[in-house]
């Protein structure tokens, strides 16, 4: 059986010898094969909890900071709309994980933490701590941004004083709290159309759920390489483009929790679709890449000596040898 290595072991982008590993360290492997199995299967040494969380923390905070920043202050500035929204948040987190990938798999969203502990990426032990470091450096991010809302400035733009209706805006919501319902009754304009709980639901779910499986599929050991980051962050930009109109676009309890708590109470009565629609997204996503993306050798291999843990307990050994198909690096629980 593997060893527990959920202390030690890089996640995604952090194995030596992986797609953003230094040429000179690479030159420097191949002449220590007996520290590291093919397709930079990491050593037993690597980032512990400590590290990882405090860069979790870190890249959260530069994806809300930038992204939730972009929407409070693209109501009156030349660059708001959606595409800048989307883009916002799409290049924070190309930041994040050119940044902390290495160390921490550059997650930045609970969801994604959860679809990969799910898929096998990540140990169950570490979840929480990777949740609570997330939903602290959101919430970092969202007290920065509230403390510069200049005083009066909610009314300059004809709305309340309340700085907290200021960051509302910001918010992720449904109903008569959609964006949808925002626009028409700051036009004075009276309708029943909105987007109901059951489109929210549906539409953070799926989109979620395709976030996380480009994740999991793109950060597989065949594929993953230098413009990974950049594949991510164009999925999250588009994925954001679909949903900003619907529900200000959760796809990140993280996101939606750190907003939620700075703003009117209507957020937080709102804010369990954006931690249900997400989860339940991620963990279809991770459940259907685990079912069909195989984990035995692209070349050879014997498919008994897999179990459903993705271990091989063939030899007694530390299950990497002959894992060729695995995804990297794995951290195993």
């Amino acid at each position: 059986m593997a060893a527990q290595q959920s202390d030690h072991t890089p996640a995604p982008f952090a194995a030596p010898g992986g797609p953003f590993a230094d040429p000179d360290e690479l030159a420097e492997l191949d002449d220590e094969e007996e520290e590291i199995e093919p397709y930079g299967e990491p050593r037993a040494a690597g980032p512990g909890l400590l590290a990882r969380v405090g860069a979790e923390l870190f890249g959260t905070f530069i994806l809300v900071f930038a992204g939730v920043g972009t929407v409070l202050y693209g109501q009156y500035t030349d660059v708001g709309g959606s595409l800048a929204v989307a883009g916002a948040f799409g290049i924070a987190w190309v930041i994040t994980l050119a940044t902390i990938g290495r160390i921490s798999g550059g997650h930045a969203n609970p969801a994604v933490t959860l679809g990969a502990a799910i898929s096998g990426r990540l140990s169950w032990a570490d979840l929480l701590p990777y949740w609570l470091a997330q939903l602290v450096g959101g919430a970092l991010a969202s007290a920065v941004l509230f403390l510069t809302i200049p005083t009066g400035l909610g009314q300059l733009l004809g709305k309340s004083a309340d700085k907290r209706d200021m960051l509302g805006g910001a918010a992720n919501g449904f109903g008569p709290h959609s964006p949808l319902a925002h626009l028409l009754a700051s036009q004075s304009v009276t309708s029943t159309v909105t987007f109901s709980l059951g489109a929210a639901l549906l539409v953070e779910a799926v989109a979620t759920a395709v976030l996380v499986g480009v994740f999991l599929a793109v950060t597989k050991r065949e594929v993953a390489g230098p413009r990974t980051p950049f594949v991510l962050g164009m999925t999250l930009a588009v994925l954001m483009m679909v949903t900003l109109p619907i529900t200000n676009a959760g796809l990140n309890p993280a996101r939606s929790t750190a907003v939620a708590i700075l703003s009117p109470s209507w957020a937080l009565a709102q804010l369990w679709l954006f931690w249900v629609a997400p989860l339940l997204g991620a963990a279809l996503a991770a459940l259907l890449y685990r079912a069909f993306s195989s984990p035995l050798p692209l070349l050879g291999g014997d498919p008994d000596d897999e179990d459903d843990d993705f271990d091989d307990e063939t030899d007694g050994s530390d299950g990497s040898d002959d894992e060729e198909g695995e995804t990297v690096p794995v951290i195993r629980t």
